[in-house]
């Protein structure tokens, strides 16, 4: 059993489709990064899995539990950390957490050690009488994911926690998800900063126009393919730079691409890793004395644009839009519980 399950979810707001047949899991105990542009649908996913929104079709499960049927239950599990969070005025960040606390329903020693584990855990001791609506960004976010692990949920949901961070606070954030993660809590998180997911994430989720283009690895995405489907490799020689040219010019299946000080980066049309050897065994027995030859790695940015540019070039199939007032999912009069 995964400890998110997503499968054919469609949202719809009037006319606008804001996630399209949207299908992954998410195993338990993992970090999984969820990437996409503004307005792609990554928010209004991550709310219908904290129970905060309701799909128009297809189903979602936290740990086998569906989100619309049983929310009370899947709350339980879930910490949920939006983007944007209200602090009170003239509450202290200890009185903030004891208003949660109490509000999950923490009594008396039982719930004054819980609040002391979470602020030991995010550094939150040292600001425990400063107002809640005082802090910087990044104490803003230690203090959200403080209420969010009040209840040491099994699934943590985080919406973009590092926009807007410093690089120091950007650290001890990435810190603290992967110690979570070595607990045995799913985190699924949401970022624009792709670089980041990649070091901590064990899988990233990409999402575009409302529908998922790729789920998988990050050093996976860093060895793909260009939009052509070649691949880069960075030659280094031992003698004249020119002649890693001068070789490629003859060749048919590779093109010279930027000179540099010992050599060149090279394109070899097939990210067949063969080809790539037989590539390299032409180059030492036409003389070229190689003293460098490795695969280039794109970055993660790259890796999104080239994707969402290999689905534009295409002509991917849309469903038609959903007829008005059409659902097949049963709604609770309320979703207050």
């Amino acid at each position: 059993m995964s400890a998110l399950k997503i499968n054919n979810l469609y949202r719809y707001f009037g006319d606008l489709q804001a996630v399209n047949g949207v299908t992954f899991e998410v195993p338990h105990g993992s970090v999984c990064g969820f990437v996409g542009a503004n307005g792609a649908g990554k928010t209004t996913t991550m709310r219908i899995l904290a129970t905060l929104d309701y799909p128009t079709l297809g189903s979602a499960e936290v740990c086998g539990i569906n989100v619309v049927h049983h929310p009370a239950e899947v709350r339980k599990l879930i910490g949920w950390m939006p983007d944007h969070f209200g602090n009170y005025e003239h509450m202290t960040v200890l009185e903030y957490l004891d208003f949660y606390a109490r509000a999950l329903g923490y009594k008396g020693k039982e719930r004054r050690q819980r609040i002391q584990e979470v602020m030991d855990f995010t550094d939150l001791v040292p600001l425990a009488e400063r107002f809640s609506n005082k802090l910087s960004k990044g104490m803003t976010q230690r203090l959200g994911l403080g209420r969010a692990l009040l209840h040491d949920p099994q699934v943590l949901i985080m919406d973009e926690p590092a926009a807007g961070l410093d690089p120091k606070a950007r650290v001890e954030l990435k810190h603290l998800i992967r110690v979570l993660a070595t607990e045995g809590k799913t985190i699924f998180i949401s970022s624009h900063i792709l670089s980041e997911l990649g070091e901590m994430c064990d899988s990233l989720l990409f999402i575009n126009n409302g529908r998922i283009v790729h789920h998988g690895d990050s050093e996976a995405l860093r060895r793909g393919s260009d939009t052509l489907g070649g691949v880069l490799y960075d030659v280094q020689v031992d003698g004249k730079p020119d002649s890693v040219s001068d070789w490629c010019v003859l060749q048919p299946n590779v093109e010279f691409l930027e000179a540099r000080k010992q050599g060149g980066r090279i394109r070899i049309d097939t990210e067949d890793p063969t080809k790539a050897a037989d590539v390299l065994a032409r180059m030492i027995k036409d003389g070229l004395r190689i003293t460098e030859f490795h695969r280039e790695q794109r970055n993660l940015e790259d890796a999104f644009i080239d994707i969402i540019g290999r689905l534009d070039s295409g002509k991917p199939a849309i469903p038609p839009p959903l007829p008005s007032g059409t659902s097949n999912i049963e709604l609770p009069t309320s979703n207050i519980e």
